[in-house]
Parts: C-alpha cells; structure tokens; sequence
C-alpha cells in the first residue's frame, strides 16, 4: 500500500480481527463451564490473555477512524460535514445500545427492567464520537496542536488517576447516568476510562494523516508503535513503582497495584505494528467488508446470545455449562453465523429497510382503519355502560 492511499487497510483488517475476537470472547465466556477455567491451563491464559486485548484495539481502531474521517477534508469546524455525521452516528449508537438492552415482554407489562439502563460498548463509543466532535470543534479555530494535545491529555488524565475516581460511587447522579461512570450497579462498560482508548486512537490517525505523504511513514510508524508498546507491557509497572519511590506520591503506587490500563495499552500498540507489517496482505475483500460491517455483527451477536428484545439468547439456555470442545466448535460456528448474517443483511440493507417501512405503513394503516370502526362500537358501549351505572346506583339507594 502506498503512503498516499486515503484508505487505510490495516486498519479496516484490525477492525475484523477485533469484532470476531470478540464474538468468541463473548461465546466461550458467556457459556463455558466455570469447573474449566483453570488459571494453571496455559492454553486458558493465553485465551485469557487476548480476550483482554479486544476491547482496547477495538475502542482504539473506533477512535482512530472516526477522527480519521473527521480531519481528512478540507471543511473546519461546523463546516465539516462530518460533524454533523458524527453527531448522528454517535446518537444513533446510543439509541442502539439501549434497544439491544429492551425487553419487549417487560414492556407489554409495563415494567422497564434495570438493565435496560445498563452501559455498554455501544454506549461508550457513541458517546466517545460525540466527545471526540466537541473537542474537535473547540480546538478548530486554534492552532493545529490543540486538538491533538487534548486528545492525548484526555488519555493520560483517564489512565492515571483510575485508581481514584474508580472508587468513586457517583451516588448523587440516577442510575441511568451513574451507569456511564460506574460499574457497581452492572454496567459492563464506562465512558472512563474507555473513552481513553478512543482519544489515543484519535491523536494516532491525526499524526497518520499529518505525515501521510512522509517516505518513511510505515518504517517509523511500525518502529515507533513496536517500541512504545514494548515498553508499556514490560517496563509501565515498574516505571510507576519507581516513580512512586522517588516522589512519595501515593497514586503512582495504586496505578502499578492494577496497571491493566497502561499495559493493554501496549497490547494496542503492538497490534497497530503487527498489522502495519502485513498490512500488504490485509485487502482481502471479505476481510474488509468484515471491518465496516462491525455494527451489523455486534447487533447480531447481542440478539443471538445475549436474547435482545425477547430475553431468549444462547445465554439463557446454555449459561456456564459447555465443556471446551463443545464451546470451542460453537464459538466457530458463532462467529461464523454472526458474519454472514451481517455481510446478508448489508448487502440487502435498502431492500430490507424499504420493506421494513412498508410494514410500518401498513400497520399504522391498520390501526387507523381499527380505530375508524372501532369509534361507534365504543361509544355505543359507553353509552350502555352509564346507562347500566345508573340503574345499579338508583337500585343501591332505594
């Protein structure tokens, strides 16, 4: 691939990679079987290990694309028809996200159940792009370092002090907004420090689109993103300690007591530099169309496993009680199912939708018409009903 290519293909092969990880993370975790995850298995750590990665790389890729799209023309600010793509896109996330968590028989009998008010990736990286647009159109009329600089403080400030404000209970907000900043109500995401990995995506694609034309872009890049990704996994920990030694300062020691922020950070970067390496062999079409179809199968894998709407997913039925063989073949088979139905469901998306708003027009035809006839016939009840109301009362005071 050539450094002036607008389209970054390493990057749409990322995005792939990160969605079918996390459909069979979400398998293998949802439904094996707890006598199995043995932490002195190495083949279950090694597992363990890169189900951790997903999310980062995937809020990462998210964050580096979106702002990717966003600075690429030449529009600033409200100009940019981005913003308002953006703003949209973000919005939309968010409606999805809390669609996925709806129970349609909760709502027949009137009740909103508390997970419906849960937080999850959805949530956090449509919440993270609108993040992303306020701070691009602040830094718009400034100089060009501005927004990057924000960006990458933003990163830093979220990572650094984790330890404090995860012990925070944000009791004074309702639970639907709590939701978004604290895991302790059940939220499988939170806006921090998850909004960390978008902004570091972002300040990455700013400094890929400010050298794209350099001759040496994917020598350095792939270079530079090895090095710093070495250094956090290996050295982060031992860095803080250090710090904390010197200083006295109480957080540098909490960050290496639980330092999983930095180090899958590192994880990032080194997959950034594994997939720039081969990124020559990642234009496989199908590949490609995996990566832009990411919200398409996430949708999906939530309605198969976890039961969206109906509350009957895989996960009801098979909870915690699949042996690794059986757990292994379904994930495969998961990933696979999830992919082509997503591919399907793209590649007939207008049909699908322009039927979908026939049916939508014929049923509120219907209720209409339903209503038209039903007007007299309720009425004629009604008159009835007070008629009978009557009686019944004259025949109580007499």
């Amino acid at each position: 691939m050539s450094s002036n290519t607008t389209r970054l293909f390493f990057i749409d092969a990322m995005r792939a990679w990160a969605i079918l990880m996390m459909l069979q993370g979400h398998f293998i975790d949802g439904l094996l079987d707890p006598v199995f995850r043995d932490t002195d298995n190495n083949v279950f750590n090694v597992w363990l290990y890169f189900r951790g990665i997903t999310a980062p790389v995937f809020f990462t890729v998210s964050g580096f694309i979106f702002t990717y799209l966003l600075i690429r023309g030449p529009q600033k600010g409200l100009e940019n028809p981005r913003v308002k793509k953006g703003v949209r896109r973000g919005l939309q996330l968010l409606l999805i996200g809390y669609l996925l968590r709806m129970n349609v028989f909760g709502l027949f009998s009137g009740d909103i159940y508390d997970s419906f008010y849960l937080v999850d990736v959805l949530h956090c990286i449509g919440l993270s792009i609108l993040v992303v647009i306020g701070v691009y159109l602040f830094a718009s009329k400034r100089k060009s370092y501005v927004f990057p600089t924000i960006l990458l403080g933003i990163t830093l400030l979220l990572f650094l002090f984790e330890p404090i404000y995860k012990q925070w209970s944000f009791a004074l907000l309702p639970d639907a907004l709590a939701n978004y900043f604290t895991k302790a109500n059940g939220s499988v995401f939170t806006i921090i420090p998850w909004l960390g990995y978008a902004t570091i995506g972002g300040f990455i694609s700013i400094l890929f689109t400010r050298f794209k034309d350099y001759r040496y872009l994917y020598p350095v890049a792939i270079s530079t993103a090895a090095v710093i990704g070495f250094i956090l996994i290996y050295f982060s920990s031992l860095g803080f300690i250090n710090l904390y030694r010197l200083s006295g300062v109480e957080l540098f020691k909490m960050i290496e007591n639980n330092n999983y922020l930095f180090i899958r950070l590192g994880d990032v970067f080194m997959a950034f530099a594994i997939f720039m390496l081969f990124r020559q062999f990642m234009t496989n079409k199908t590949v490609l169309k995996i990566g832009a179809s990411t919200l398409s199968i996430y949708v999906i894998h939530f309605i198969i496993l976890y039961g969206s709407f109906t509350g009957l997913g895989l996960y009801r039925f098979f909870n915690h009680s699949l042996g690794p063989a059986v757990v292994i073949l379904g994930a495969i088979a998961f990933m696979f199912s999830c992919t082509f139905l997503a591919l399907s469901y793209n590649k007939r998306e207008t049909e699908i939708k322009a039927h979908g708003i026939q049916m939508l027009g014929f049923i509120k035809n219907q209720t209409l018409e339903l209503k038209r006839i039903s007007s007299p016939i309720l009425r004629e009840l009604s008159v009835k009903a007070k008629v009978l109301l009557r009686k019944f009362l004259r025949t109580v005071r007499s």
